[in-house]
């Protein structure tokens, strides 16, 4: 039964029909769900794409394992679990940082930053050392502490090129209070020279970092043995996720033990909402496009009563009646979601091949300068389930109110 409505199904939607508006709404049809799958594999790769291209973007700067107190601002890095966790052989680098809010004066011009000390090989663990616009990643020699500032900071303090004047770095005193008579005696100072500028192109880092020898920093802060976080890098070809459970199991419920995405959660989560929206968006696109799945079966089932009549009278039943139109309208369905993601496929394949659609006609405005397509297939899967489903959905709905009616007579 199930072969017989199969092969009737298929030769009605190849077959030439009596009104030629038929076989013109069925293709219709067919391109219809065709483009708009298309678009939707399309959508989603270069929302993919552009998660990568941020991802790529936030591992430069940012640690692989991250470690931070679940309560409070600090953790004591003398503890034995710390101490454990480094001496892991997956473990390449173990850094503790620390980081908090200062006031940075260049030459008169102030601005909030974020002060970040962090150790001397800071740019193992990082890859900071592809980020810079000038100089080298340089925290401390045998005269003077060094800075390293977001490209955005070293704007809003007018600092140039050239940095002559030594960088001030201003933190309140804590558990003190302001002496209105003589301020500058309740904060902590430090001068420090600016190395090199970096530029991650994101205003969180670009407009708030500096980067300061983790012992000066510690001092700033009056913290001895105290930091904000540790950051760790790993071997090559060591199982992040199983690690991180290790980590986790090991340090306890008062640690926080965070990969990449968990250290950019927001944007990250921002962007996939943002994805799902799209792809909703043109899921109801979609359910328009269906509309003419049910036309052309309404059509085609009025133009095939005499067929029906046949039908009934060899001996067929309303279920394989039924079968046949309820296939027709799948047929339709699949035959434009496979093209679809066919053509979807191989534009994004050429996409990543040539980068044929720009993002701008100058080259080096923009982080990349072609608009990145990343192809995931459970992306692909959950498309072609889509486009399936509704497609059914469209041929139900006349199969069950039209082919009965029409057997009937």
């Amino acid at each position: 039964m199930g072969n017989l409505s199969l092969k009737i199904a298929f030769r009605y939607l190849f077959s030439k029909k009596s009104h030629s508006a038929i076989n013109m709404i069925s293709m219709v049809s067919v391109c219809g769900v065709a483009v708009i799958t298309m678009a939707l594999v399309c959508t989603l790769s270069v929302y993919n794409g552009f998660q990568e291209v941020i991802g790529n973007l936030y591992s430069a700067i940012d640690p692989q394992i991250k470690i931070e107190p679940l309560r409070g601002k600090t953790l004591d890095t003398d503890a034995e679990e710390f101490g454990m966790i480094a001496s892991w052989p997956e473990v390449e680098e173990f850094s503790p940082v620390v980081e908090d809010n200062a006031l940075a004066v260049y030459r008169g011009k102030q601005t909030p930053v974020l002060l970040k000390g962090v150790p001397e090989n800071y740019d193992k663990l990082t890859n900071i050392g592809e980020l810079l616009l000038n100089g080298e990643f340089i925290l401390h020699d045998t005269i003077t502490d060094y800075a390293v500032m977001g490209a955005g900071v070293a704007m809003q303090i007018e600092a140039g090129a050239q940095y002559s004047q030594p960088l001030e770095i201003y933190v309140p005193k804590r558990d003190s209070r302001v002496n209105m008579a003589n301020p500058s005696s309740s904060f902590n100072q430090a001068r420090v020279f600016v190395s090199s500028v970096f530029a991650v192109n994101e205003p969180e880092y670009d407009n708030q970092l500096v980067l300061v020898p983790l012992r000066l920093a510690r001092e700033i802060f009056n913290y001895s043995t105290q930091a904000t976080a540790i950051e760790i890098k790993l071997k090559p070809d060591v199982d992040e996720k199983k690690l991180i459970a290790r980590m986790q199991e090991v340090l306890g419920a008062g640690y926080l033990v965070k990969d990449r995405m968990m250290q950019q959660e927001t944007a990250f989560r921002f962007m996939q909402i943002e994805k799902w929206i799209t792809f909703l968006i043109m899921v109801f696109i979609l359910m328009v496009a269906t509309f003419n799945v049910i036309g052309s079966l309404s059509m085609l089932i009025i133009d095939k009563e005499a067929d029906i009549r046949t039908l009934r009278n060899l001996g067929a039943d309303k279920k394989l009646i039924s079968r046949i139109f309820l296939t027709e309208g799948w047929l339709i369905s699949i035959l434009g979601a496979g093209t679809g993601i066919l053509l979807g496929v191989v534009l994004c394949l050429l996409q990543q091949a040539y980068g044929w659609l720009r993002l701008g006609q100058t080259t080096g405005v923009f982080v990349v300068d072609a608009y990145p397509v990343r192809l995931e297939w459970a992306d692909t899967l959950i498309i072609a389930a889509v486009v399936s489903l509704l497609g059914f959905l469209a041929a139900w709905y006349p199969v069950k109110y039209l082919s009965t009616s029409s057997s009937g007579n």
